[in-house]
């Protein structure tokens, strides 16, 4: 996959997904197409009990598709197997324009830490240098990347478009 692909990063409750949520609707609004990748800690389950498609992924299905309406959704188990790498889950991935990945916070790909105030911890960002700006709703110094303002959404946005084409 060629697509540019651009992390967000910030420990619990930083407001990743509000940031992520907010570019995706940005960027699109400029004619963009993009996607997400989303990872969490715990095991995903986007299925209900009871239904057809859980019941036969229950079964021992390795993938179970959902087609309906306007929208389709693969639920691949890979039971005893370890995590896929981001690199793994991308390949599967229609090509967009963007991808926009939220968490992999280990994964070397160019990132913007989410900081607020109410959660002071350690900044990423003196850490990991794949992280190449930082927004907050803070000021914060003494960081040689720029630091945007956390709701100056245009700003962020041109920032990462243009990190990846420059």
């Amino acid at each position: 996959m060629n697509t540019p692909v651009f992390g967000v990063v910030g420990w619990k409750n930083s407001g990743k997904t509000t940031l992520t949520e907010r570019l995706v609707s940005e960027l699109t609004a400029r004619g963009l197409t993009m996607s997400m990748v989303k990872h969490t800690h715990h095991n995903v389950d986007v299925d209900r009990s009871g239904t057809d498609s859980y019941r036969h992924r229950r079964a021992g299905a390795q993938e179970v598709m959902l087609a309906g309406g306007s929208r389709f959704a693969l639920m691949h188990e890979y039971r005893n197997q370890p995590e896929f790498e981001l690199d793994e889950l991308l390949s599967r991935m229609a090509p967009c324009d963007l991808v926009l990945v939220e968490g992999f916070k280990k994964t070397p790909i160019p990132k913007l830490e989410v900081r607020r105030a109410e959660r002071q911890t350690s900044v990423l960002a003196e850490e990991d240098s794949s992280i190449v700006a930082v927004a907050s709703d803070y000021e914060i110094s003494g960081l040689d990347i720029p630091v945007f303002n956390l709701n100056d959404i245009p700003s962020i946005a041109d920032f990462i478009w243009k990190y990846l084409h420059d």
